[in-house]
């Protein structure tokens, strides 16, 4: 699986693609839509799409004669495997760190209390 994400986390290394990315989660959206927000050229938004196909992040489809480009749950769903041992981690860490707080907080608490 680590091979197959290089070129995913490639692809995310750039902002313009992760901002593409943000974009789609919205749905489909025609290149033209995408160079929208952007001070960069039709031809430059396809060649970052074009890495962000070849990591497996977007598919591009067909109506008429319109290519609009949508997310693939694929790739992001084995980023999103990838990264969940890392995220787990962080949440058990930082229920931790409340728990510490909040045991000092009731330890200064009841040091300022003299009635306590």
């Amino acid at each position: 699986m680590q091979d197959a994400l290089d070129p995913v986390f490639a692809a995310l290394a750039n902002t313009t693609r992760r901002a593409i990315l943000q974009r789609l989660i919205g749905g489909e959206a025609t290149v033209g839509d995408l160079a929208a927000p952007f001070a960069l050229s039709q031809p430059t938004i396809s060649s970052h799409l074009k890495v962000l196909e070849a990591a497996g992040l977007v598919a591009r489809g067909r109506a008429g004669n319109q290519r609009p480009v949508r997310l693939q749950p694929a790739a992001i769903a084995a980023l999103d495997q990838w990264v969940g041992p890392f995220r787990q981690l962080w949440q058990d860490r930082l229920a931790q760190l409340e728990i510490v707080a909040t045991d000092i907080h009731q330890q200064e608490t009841d040091d300022a209390d003299p009635a306590a």
